[in-house]
């Protein structure tokens, strides 16, 4: 199964199946989130030095910081599921056509 990459900015991608959720960290909770990852050594800085507009959280419980805004990359997301799923219709599509 082919892994889809993510774009979260600067270059830096993350495989889209192990996304959990995409949130804002501008409350209290979202930044002892952060700190939290990083006493645990589970945060992930792609900010690049810059500030951070949204945090990613993967199944295994791993924090990304990114430099875009959270609802760019959920667009990002949902745009990128989109398209895997009219892919998807075409595929059963081209197979259904190829057994008749």
């Amino acid at each position: 199964m082919e892994q889809v990459l993510l774009n979260i900015g600067f270059g830096n991608t993350v495989v889209a199946d192990r996304v959990v959720t995409i949130l804002s960290p501008n409350s209290s909770p979202m930044k002892r989130l952060k700190d939290e990852a990083k006493d645990a050594r589970a945060l992930v800085d792609a900010t690049h030095g810059r500030k951070t507009r949204a945090i990613i959280v993967t199944d295994s419980n791993h924090i990304i910081l990114s430099a875009i805004q959270a609802e760019t990359i959920s667009q990002r997301y949902t745009a990128m599921r989109k398209n895997e799923k009219e892919q998807d219709k075409i595929s059963c599509i081209e197979k259904a056509d190829k057994k008749e």
